[in-house]
């Protein structure tokens, strides 16, 4: 590169006549802006670049930006490019350098990090921070040493391990659309004078195939509004028990030490209410503001809002402080930050019905580029006491456990539980007493819970306050004061008590209650302002859940699989381990099973019709057949249905693409890859790539699914906005167009005779009544696989379709918790054209 003129290769390398690309001149002034485009050139790739002395130096990074810090991402040094460049986005023309879409990904800021600058570049090692709309955080580029007559400079581009560090599908895999203009690579392919295009520039044929298919299925295009945000709903709350549920039937969560909050947002519009009901958006306002951002569809949103102690732990006297100081400023002492766990709304539908699990899996996905200080709570499925064990040893609260399959109740229930490992109960402050040292306005506080409709006296606390709480609560005290007891005490307890009308609700730590019923060892952590002092009643621990079913399985020792010398017994653990996965998936749609009594090996057949011989825990629906008459089709909700169809035999669960509640609105399409007999599975899997990649094209997130049998299933969830016509005519249009741009590879007809040495792209799964495999299911074949779900990022190591057996239940669980799988299966995305 031409030290007099750095742009130089940049110009050679361009005819401006032909190309929109701005012409090279190198900006005056000094800067620092950052900019990701996504480049569909020869192969996509993304290309990052950073402004230096007036120009945009690049790297072109093959597998685009990962926020894992485990992934070291190629990256080769190209040309600078002029600063110009950084607002370009549209299609150089094909045959010219470079030819293909380009999308600005991404924009913002950057910064060597102290004590470095962008001198080190040229040193070969550039340590710096991004402030950008998807890039955040400190990341690292790194120079290679050159291979023998290498020309050409390779770098590693590496995310740091900061609070912004995150999954690797968690940028390029779901962010799909241009940061400038909102729209998809598919939509600027096929752009012919557009604002960022070049002005008759021919968009791909697929691109073309793909605006055909998606202006056949819309007659009116209007943008939609985002509508007001969901209203406050009561909130579920949980049981204090004695002890951890066992059973992967249940998932738990780190109880944080907090203030409950339920967030309702809809785009800018957020709105922040207590465990009550009330509305302290004002008081939350740093976590409004980033929650605005991330511009959410309608939803509501329950989780915790905290704030962080000395000890790196969340810490309710922390949260309290903030909250004293006003607004909690972020980047200034301690922050708030908001742990999500649950939602009940999104895109105006009730999500309560679903599952516990089913509705985190949403909110993985709703949150999926939520940054520090908003995150989603982490859960692990059974393992509880473990994570418990490990709370009490950092001096945490607790956790609370989950009943995977449960529905969202707007009260307290034993489908969520609490296990402490400290004794932390609110009371009431009914008075106090006074100190005989002059630096103390009082010495201890007496307590009251209520009982049967009366405040019981519980005893006083005297330890737990500094100077600020002393101060604070005096003056409280002073607009609270009462001539008479609130309560019945007896006169030693009494002896010169200032009483206080009982409006006040405190947080207390103690070690027990004594035989009186009075806290022993108490310690005051902080006043609780969003929970009314009538709603504060004694804590009594109750036995835990046991973990038990009512589905009996018989003939456990039956052989199911031969060659696997697995029997129903097996196979019935099997399911009762990954049930709360399946039900993600599988719960209320209609399911077709396949059933073989005496094992895979003998008769098998398929089942969709409710018989009335599996018993209650199995569900029907009337469902209109094609004659006009109603038959009654099979679903399950919980574990105990899945149970009671293996009881019966049922080794497969084949499911619709839509719910029992939404029978004619698909909300999923599915493209089984097929192979012909020929091909070797390295075929399927760089096939199921591609179709991501075209997916993605046209803004469509997708999911990778082993099927368990010889293929991938290419998974797309979608907002049930549209019929089953428009559903099957679309997955029928993109099979078609793929296999018309490459007749060699595939083909979308089930033809045998046309099928040699391609892959059918099976889109007939996607019409009324079809059913394709679920996740999770088991397949009747050779050796017990499973149909499993995969990442991207790892389906390249992945040695057949039939990776794990139903002897796998204990490595699927903990695959599911991976970074990779978070919210796998799940996107709020319409089907393009509606």
């Amino acid at each position: 590169m031409s030290r007099a003129d750095p742009l130089a290769q940049y110009n050679a390398k361009r005819d401006f006549k032909l190309t929109p690309e701005p012409a090279g001149k190198v900006a005056k002034g000094e800067g620092n802006r950052f900019i990701v485009q996504k480049h569909d050139a020869t192969r996509l790739h993304y290309d990052f670049r950073l402004e230096v002395d007036g120009v945009l130096k690049s790297w072109a990074v093959t597998k685009g930006p990962s926020a894992d810090p485990a992934d070291k991402r190629l990256a080769v040094r190209t040309e600078d490019h002029p600063m110009s460049y950084a607002d370009f986005e549209g299609v150089i023309p094909k045959g010219e350098y470079g030819g293909g879409s380009v999308m600005l990904w991404d924009r913002g800021t950057w910064a060597p990090i102290a004590g470095k600058s962008a001198k080190d570049i040229e040193k070969g090692h550039l340590h710096f921070t991004l402030d950008g709309t998807r890039m955040k955080g400190e990341w690292l580029l790194v120079r290679m040493k050159p291979r023998g007559n290498e020309k050409r400079e390779n770098w590693l581009l590496r995310k740091i391990d900061d609070a912004f560090a995150g999954g690797t599908d968690d940028l390029v895999g779901r962010q799909l659309t241009s940061v400038l203009t909102g729209r998809t690579m598919a939509e600027i392919a096929g752009d012919e004078g557009g604002e960022q295009s070049l002005k008759g520039a021919k968009g791909a044929a697929f691109a073309k195939k793909m605006a055909a298919a998606a202006a056949h299925n819309k007659k009116v295009a209007k943008p939609v509004a985002k509508g007001k945000p969901p209203e406050f709903r009561p909130l579920q709350l949980a049981t204090l028990v004695d002890a951890v549920p066992t059973g992967n039937g249940w998932f738990h969560e780190i109880k944080y030490d907090g203030y409950r909050a339920e967030i309702a947002a809809s785009g800018g519009d957020v709105r922040v209410y207590t465990r009550n009901g009330l509305d302290w958006t004002d008081k939350f306002a740093p976590l409004v503001r980033h929650i605005a951002a991330l511009d959410l569809p309608p939803c509501l949103i329950d989780g915790e809002i905290v704030a962080y102690g000395k000890d790196g732990n969340p810490d309710f006297s922390s949260l309290q402080a903030v909250l004293k100081r006003g607004h909690g400023a972020q980047g200034e002492g301690t922050a708030l930050h908001f742990f999500a766990f649950d939602l009940l709304e999104e895109g105006g539908k009730s999500l309560a019905r679903l599952g516990n699990l089913e509705r985190k899996e949403r909110l993985e996905a709703l949150l999926q580029s939520a940054q520090p200080p908003i995150a989603v709570a982490d859960h692990v499925i059974g393992a509880g006491e473990t994570l418990y064990t490990a709370m009490c040893g950092a001096a945490q609260e607790g956790i609370i456990s989950k009943r995977a399959d449960a529905t969202y109740v707007g009260r307290r229930t034993k489908s969520w539980v609490k296990v402490k490992c400290t004794r932390r109960q609110e009371f009431v402050i009914v008075g106090w007493k006074p100190s005989s040292t002059k630096a103390r306005p009082f010495s201890s506080l007496l307590l009251a819970q209520h009982e049967g409709g009366a405040l019981v006296y519980k005893g006083n606390v005297g330890t737990g306050f500094n100077t600020g709480s002393l101060a604070d609560l005096a003056k409280t005290f002073a607009k609270l004061e009462r001539k008479t007891a609130p309560l019945e005490v007896d006169k030693v307890a009494a002896r010169k008590v200032h009483w206080l009308k009982p409006e006040l609700v405190a947080e207390i730590a103690f070690a027990e209650f004594t035989a009186s019923g009075s806290v022993r060892h108490a310690s005051f952590l902080g006043l609780r302002s969003d929970k009314e002092a009538k709603e504060v009643t004694p804590e009594t621990k109750q036995p835990a859940p046991e973990a038990t079913s009512d589905v009996k399985i018989s003939s456990r020792d039956r052989v199911i699989f031969p060659e696997a010398k697995a029997t129903k017994g097996d196979l019935a653990d099997y399911y009762a381990a990954v049930a709360p996965l399946m039900l993600a998936h599988t719960a209320r749609r209609p399911i077709s099973l396949v059933r073989c009594p005496q094992g895979r090996a003998k008769k098998c057949f398929f089942q969709k019709h409710d018989s009335g011989s599996f018993g209650d825990h199995v569900h029907h629906v009337p469902i209109r057949e094609k004659d006009g008459g109603h038959e009654d089709y099979l679903y399950v909700e919980d574990a105990d249905g899945v149970l009671a169809c293996v009881q019966m035999g049922t080794i497969e669960f084949h499911g619709w693409d839509s719910h029992v509640e939404t029978l004619e609105k698909p909300d999923r399409m599915v493209f089984d890859l097929d192979p012909d007999e020929g091909l070797a599975f390295a075929d399927v899997k760089k096939s199921a790539l591609d179709i991501r990649r075209q997916l993605a094209d046209i803004g469509l997130v997708s999911f990778a699914m082993l099927s368990g049998g010889k293929g991938v299933h290419v998974v797309v969830p979608l907002d049930p906005g549209h019929g089953w016509d428009a559903h099957k005519d679309f997955s029928k249009r993109f099979a078609e167009a793929l296999s018309l741009a490459e007749p060699d590879r595939y083909v979308a007809t089930m033809s045998k005779a046309k099928r040699k040495g391609k892959i059918f792209i099976d889109y007939l799964r996607n019409q009324r009544g079809s059913t394709a495999i679920m996740p999770y299911s088991a397949r009747a074949r050779e050796n017990a696989p499973v149909a499993a779900p995969i990442g991207w990022e790892e389906l390249a190591d992945v040695k057949s379709a039939g990776q794990w057996t139903i002897k796998d239940a204990a490595a699927l669980l903990e695959r599911a918790a991976s970074a990779e799988l978070k919210g796998w299966g799940f996107a709020s995305q319409p089907l393009p054209g509606f």
